[in-house]
């Protein structure tokens, strides 16, 4: 790898700015943004007796969630439509926002699938994984008997 110690210079940027602003500010309202692709990041965590998941979703109500275990496969997805409309005659403005996300974990062995709870609570996300009871003490040392 190399550090380049001269600035990179953009040929044509200049050119092509000006050629599509009118576009750009026409779909840009007034600088907001009007599409936007996130995917909330997620804490992981493993205690003694089960993994934990949390996921910073602010903005969302219970309802737009799906938990779903398939296989080995855990999947969370929401999905949240709003629309603002005016409702004058003379209509200048309408929006309609639209956001959705999904994320897809594999689960480890020995996690309880028919006890994985969710909770959402204040912006966040909570889900419990609990461990089976063979997996509990899997990190604990054991001393063996030789006979």
């Amino acid at each position: 790898m190399s550090t380049s110690l001269l600035r990179a210079t953009p040929m044509l940027p200049a050119f092509f700015d000006d050629m599509f602003k009118p576009w750009k500010d026409m779909f840009d309202m007034n600088g907001s943004r009007t599409w936007t692709a996130t995917v909330p990041a997620v804490n992981i965590s493993e205690e003694k007796d089960a993994f934990k998941l949390s996921l910073a979703v602010p903005g969302m109500s219970k309802a737009d969630f799906n938990v779903d275990v398939d296989g080995d496969t855990l999947t969370i997805s929401a999905e949240k439509e709003e629309k603002t409309e005016s409702k004058n005659e003379k209509i200048s403005r309408e929006e309609y926002n639209y956001s959705s996300f999904s994320r897809s974990f594999r689960l480890p062995e020995g996690v309880k699938k028919e006890s994985i709870s969710a909770v959402y609570q204040d912006g966040v996300l909570k889900l419990t994984l609990p461990k089976r009871e063979e997996n509990k003490n899997s990190g604990q040392a054991k001393k063996i008997e030789i006979s």
